[in-house]
């Protein structure tokens, strides 16, 4: 049974950084693409940034820049390191597996970025 812990979150002022984590149980990160997406009330869940397998990296227009998403295969964990937080960037951030269609999600971080 794969299981996803995020931890990390919490509240910041504007420009202010976050870094989150998430640790993985029952999988390995380096063999599944990773990804962390947000959702903020009222909207629907959004991609952040996701890495894949062989390292790449990808980011959404609004992120791209301001956040950095890394993998660590020791520790079996992935990160999402936030610099210039933004109050439109709160939102609970959830972390992602996909191993080739086969999907799981974490419980949820909540990040709030106050003015």
């Amino acid at each position: 049974q794969v299981q996803l812990v995020e931890s990390g979150g919490g509240l910041v002022q504007a420009g202010g950084s976050l870094r989150l984590s998430c640790a993985a149980f029952g999988t390995t990160v380096s063999v599944n693409t990773m990804g962390w997406y947000r959702q903020a009330p009222g909207k629907q869940r959004e991609l952040v940034a996701l890495i894949t397998r062989d390292g790449s990296t990808n980011y959404a227009d609004s992120v791209n820049g301001r956040f950095t998403i890394a993998r660590d295969n020791a520790k079996n964990t992935v990160y999402l390191q936030m610099n210039s937080l933004k109050p439109e960037d709160t939102a609970v951030y959830y972390c992602n597996r996909d191993y080739y269609g086969l999907r799981s999600w974490g419980q949820g971080t909540q990040v709030t970025v106050s003015e």
